[in-house]
């Protein structure tokens, strides 16, 4: 008779916790907009949530400690004209988010310290490139100042958001709705999946489709893909008989997965988040109440099953924590921030340690919050490896918020709407001082306003 071995590892014991009441948040108004993204984005500093607004777009940032029930008058970011469809928090800079929204523009925000006081209805940076809804949005992990984004339009877009242009636009290769687009490790290529069943690993500078892998799931519900260890490429989706699949595949050579695993028949689309520095992949499923996780290895069967966190109300979004935001004296390998309908609950993923002492083998050095190259260079064909950071010590998250640097001088505005409030406000100045002695006062507005 065979005995079963059970695989050794050190995240078999993973489980996951939610926190108490009181450090949720509670009393917010979550988006009921049905797109396929986390709705979710958290860093060290904030917390950001997509929540119902009328009349437009708006979603909450909250700083971390500010935990319990929020008031109803809280200030939220509301520039957008229509429902706001993807956040995310830029990995360089904690201050600065980006959102994507169905008035087809993406903006870019600047976070004062300690959250909003004041409704933010002004952005730093207006993008105007979509010609349809722009649901995902992707920062570059090592170049400063390059944005992704992708709309309903079938075009992805790459931006210089420091002088606001469209450097790359990439028009010509999906020819249906786009569900999901990524970069790798050090941001030299994008991955993304399609409507028509195909994953594409793209040239982010070129446009070019690198490898290419048709009916990677046979189901017609979303396919989401990320990059994982040593290039490979992790995908979910459905079968034909709309069962749930997790998938690994390998770009080099991309004709049979490596894995193929059947989950469970939830029509809820998988959201992966994959941990580079332990090789977890946590699975959390749109409208589910569980979060399955897996360890990708490079022995067969690749994919892992460790185990599955479960509560009874299910979740409307996700947002996942930076390494460097995780208390690592307490054994803290993954935090995620789970929407309910009215409230955002933190859940710890922990690994069960009886040492205090910080655990080597399981916090490497994992990726800081400085940029490796800037945007500019970066387009010019530099590359830049991340920059690690040790976390033996906890990562300070009280440095001095940096500088977020624009050059307005650059800044291409094309909003027809904009040029016609400065030539209507330049008319109301001219017969507001039609005297000659206001000459000085009516030279400074004038520069004042054409400065804008």
């Amino acid at each position: 008779m065979l005995m079963k071995v059970v695989r050794a590892s050190k995240f078999r014991h993973v489980f996951g916790q939610g926190v108490k009441a009181d450090q949720c948040y509670d009393d917010i108004r979550i988006s009921q907009m049905t797109w396929d993204s986390n709705f979710c984005s958290v860093n060290p500093k904030f917390v950001a949530m997509i929540v119902d607004a009328s009349g437009g777009g708006a979603f909450l940032v909250l700083p971390l400690n500010k935990t319990g029930r929020i008031d109803m008058s809280q200030p939220t970011v509301c520039g957008h004209t229509g429902p706001v469809l993807d956040i995310e928090f830029c990995p360089h800079n904690d201050n600065i988010i980006a959102s994507g929204s169905e008035d087809c523009s993406v903006m870019i925000w600047e976070i004062p310290e300690g959250g909003l006081v004041t409704p933010l209805n002004d952005p730093v940076v207006k993008l105007e490139g979509h010609s349809k809804r722009v649901g995902i949005l992707s920062w570059h992990p090592t170049a400063h100042n390059v944005l992704m984004s992708a709309g309903c339009d079938n075009v992805v877009i790459l931006w210089n958001v420091a002088c606001g242009e469209a450097m790359v636009r990439i028009d010509s290769v999906h020819p249906d709705l786009i569900y999901s687009a990524c970069w790798n490790r050090d941001g030299s290529q994008i991955l993304t999946s399609c409507k028509d069943k195909t994953i594409r690993v793209l040239d982010p500078r070129k446009g070019t489709v690198i490898a290419e892998k048709e009916k990677t799931h046979e189901g017609s519900r979303p396919v989401k893909a990320v990059f994982v260890s040593e290039g490979k490429i992790l995908s979910t989706g459905f079968s034909r008989m709309s069962e749930r699949q997790v998938a690994l595949w390998d770009p080099k050579s991309f004709g049979e997965p490596l894995t193929l695993q059947e989950l469970d028949t939830s029509s809820g689309v998988l959201l992966p988040f994959f941990d580079p520095d332990t090789g977890i992949v946590y699975l959390c499923g749109k409208g589910d109440s569980s979060i399955r996780y897996f360890e990708v290895t490079d022995e067969a069967p690749y994919v892992h099953y460790l185990s599955m966190y479960s509560s009874k109300e299910s979740q409307k979004g996700m947002g996942y924590m930076p390494k460097r935001g995780l208390e690592v004296n307490k054994c803290e390998i993954a935090r995620f921030y789970k929407l309910h309908e009215r409230k955002c609950e933190p859940i710890v993923m922990t690994v069960p340690r009886k040492s205090d002492l910080f655990q080597e083998d399981l916090y490497p050095d994992t990726m800081g919050p400085e940029p490796s190259v800037e945007a500019n260079e970066w387009f010019e064909g530099k590359e830049g490896q991340p920059i690690l950071i040790s976390l033996k010590d906890g990562f300070a998250t009280t440095t001095k918020s940096k500088e977020f640097k624009v050059h307005k001088s650059l800044l291409k505005t094309t909003s027809t709407s904009l040029i016609l409030s400065k030539i209507f406000k330049l008319v109301l100045l001219l017969l507001t001082f039609p005297n000659q002695r206001m000459a000085h006062l009516k030279e400074m507005t004038i520069l004042s306003i054409a400065t804008e």
